[in-house]
Parts: structure tokens; sequence; C-alpha cells
């Protein structure tokens, strides 16, 4: 019969009852006899002991593994999943954590798909998935919000076993959710921390939030505002700190006036602008903490004929393709943003393959790009 063929065919697979679920004769006239036990049960049974035979280990120690328990050694789940592999084991209804091992989809979630900043990582991603043999499925986190738990089940159903978010919004209850089924996670540029044990790739922000504000402090400018992200976005902290760091270290005192946040899109630019444009005393230069943010300020300084660089000078944060295309052609912090995909699409495979990560957390380095945005104030 094709289940004896497919799990006992071979002489090095064959059990006795004792060492495992009982005979193969037991178990189908224990099916005859009890309707309840379905003969996709008897199945499963059977292959979790071969799966357990197989790695050396006990049958609830396969289960453990199966079903994402943490109370695994690195060594022993990393057999225990070559083993579910070679025994091509197959839970009912993919309602485990284990997903099918010729899957090659994995999940790329992205807070929205409108900016250049996405589109550049997403360019990183895809070219790294492709040359791995991995495709992409698609799917949005905002809002309407969809739950991590309903992602998770269609990721499990659909046999994919790997996800990167871009800028999630997911706390880290709802990134557990999703790893609990044994689904690797991995985070770019998190909007909140992503708890432990959950890697994440960025750039760094400090140092380029830093690096930005000398660059104007040098051109002579000392009325500088700070255009920001949303306020819990720890990438627009940290850009804002450096900012702050900047200031300070040049004796030059901090105006909540001068710093504003919102979000990263051209609206929060125009609006924060018009704002700071509008002050008695108006800065003389606008450091936004995007390249989008940026579009916005300059957007609006021109509806105000106000000149850039001669009156204002701006610099954005990213360094997308937007920043080539304004006029004037902005100065920027750029990021990695290409590369930044890559790193955690190869994060992202290690840990699909049972590897613990040396580090949770990966900044790769910032550039100043100076263009004709930025000059010396007016004498």
């Amino acid at each position: 019969m094709a289940f004896q063929s497919a799990f006992f065919g071979g002489s090095h697979q064959r059990f006795t009852g004792a060492q495992q679920c009982g005979s193969l004769a037991r178990d189908v006239a224990y099916e005859e006899k009890v309707e309840t036990l379905s003969e996709l049960e008897v199945r499963t049974r059977a292959t979790l002991g071969s799966v357990a035979a197989l790695a050396g280990v006990s049958i609830p120690t396969v289960s453990k593994v199966i079903n994402a328990r943490e109370d695994v050694a690195p060594a022993t789940r990393k057999r225990v999943l070559e083993a579910l592999r070679t025994a091509e084991y197959r839970p009912p209804g993919q309602r485990h954590a284990l997903a099918p091992p010729t899957s090659t989809l994995i999940d790329v979630a992205v807070d929205s798909v409108t900016t250049a900043y996405y589109a550049e990582v997403m360019d990183g991603i895809l070219e790294c998935a492709e040359s791995h043999g991995l495709e992409i499925v698609l799917s949005t986190t905002g809002r309407p919000h969809r739950e991590p738990r309903d992602l998770a089940e269609n990721m499990q159903s659909q046999g994919r076993r790997g996800l990167v978010l871009v800028t999630s919004r997911w706390s880290p209850k709802e990134i557990r959710e999703v790893k609990k089924r044994g689904i690797a996670v991995v985070v770019i540029d998190p909007i909140n921390p992503p708890g432990t044990g959950v890697a994440s790739v960025g750039a760094t922000n400090w140092a380029g939030g830093k690096a930005a504000t000398e660059h104007l402090l040098g051109l002579g400018h000392t009325r500088i505002a700070f255009i920001g992200g949303p306020t819990s976005a720890e990438c627009s902290q940290d850009r804002e700190h450096g900012y702050a760091a900047a200031l300070l270290e040049r004796g030059i005192p901090l105006s909540e006036d001068y710093v504003l946040a919102g979000t990263f899109d051209p609206a929060t630019g125009r609006r924060s602008a018009a704002r700071l444009l509008a002050l008695d005393e108006p800065p003389q230069a606008i450091f936004a903490a995007s390249d989008s943010i940026a579009l916005g300020v300059l957007t609006e300084a021109h509806a105000r004929d106000v000149s850039v660089p001669g009156e204002l000078s701006v610099i954005g944060f990213d360094g997308t393709y937007l920043s080539e295309q304004t006029s004037p052609q902005l100065t920027t912090v750029a990021q990695p943003l290409r590369e930044m995909g890559r790193t955690a699409v190869r994060a992202l495979i290690r840990e699909m393959e049972g590897e613990k990560p040396d580090l949770t957390r990966v900044e790769l380095a910032t550039q100043l790009i100076v263009r004709s945005s930025t000059a010396p104030p007016p004498s």
C-alpha cells in the first residue's frame, strides 16, 4: 500500500512496535475499530517516529521543533530540521511551524509602496532573493492594519518560512506572534523596537544626523531647524539626536520652535516649512529627516519665493533618486538602501536555515553627499 512504501520502503526506515508508534498492522487495525482516528493521523504519527529515528532524538523533541518551541538546543534543532526535510514530512493542513522544504517563497511586508525609499530597498531585496533562487510575496502593513496572526497563518498554509518587514510599526509582541509559528523575521528600519532576539538592519542614523548638521554649521549657519518623521521612530530619533549633538558641541542652544515632527512624506515637509518660515526669526537652514520631507520643504520654499540655497539651505536624508531630480539638486545623507535590502535577505536565509545570528542589529554606514541645495547664509 502507498502508506507502507512511502514511509517504510527502505530497511533503514523499518521500526518495531516497541521502538516507535506500533506496527503498521496494529495501526491499521486500530484505525478500523476507531472511526475518529483518521488515516492522516496514523501517517503523521508514523512519520514523527521516522524523523525521530533519523535525528536520533525522541518524538517529543521532534514535536517541539515542529511547533517552534524554544527549549531545544540549536544543534539538536538543526539535526531535527535536516531529518524533517529528508523524510519530507508534511504537517496536517500545514498547521505547524515547519514549512515544505521545497518552498522558494518569502514574504516582504512594507508600510507603504509610494516612496523612493521603498523602491530602492526593494531593489536590494529582489536582487539578493533572485540570486538565491527565491521569489517574493509583497504585502503592506499599513492601514487598514493587517493582523500579524493572519499573515503568519497565511504564510504557513502556503509553505512560506521567511518574512522581511520594512519600517514596520509592529510591536515586539506582534513579531513574536509570527516567530512562534516557526517563521524567520528580519526587520529593516523598524518604527518600533522589534524586541530581543529579532534581527534588524539599519544605518548609522545618529552619525548621519550629526554629519548633516555639521555640514550646515561649517557653511556658517547657526539657526538650523530639524523636521523629523514619527516621534516614535527610532531612526528619526537617532537623526534628531545627532542634530542636537552637533549644535551643542558648537555651544548653540536647542530651540523648540526649530524642531518639528510628522511622517516621512512631502506633506510633512510643506506643512513644517510653512510654520518655520512664518517665524519672526526663521531658520537659515532646514535639516529634513528624509528626502521626501525635504522635497516638501523645497516645494513650500518655491511657493513662498524663498530662494534655495540663496535664502534657505535644505538638506535631506536617504540618498534616494529623488535627491538628484529636485531643483536645485538636494544635499543629502545617503543610506545604503539597496545593501540594507540585500543584508536583510541574507540574514533571513541564515535564520531559515537554523543559524543563530552573531548580531541582532546591523548598522551600515551613511555618507554625506553635497549638492547645490546648501550654501553659506547671505551676509
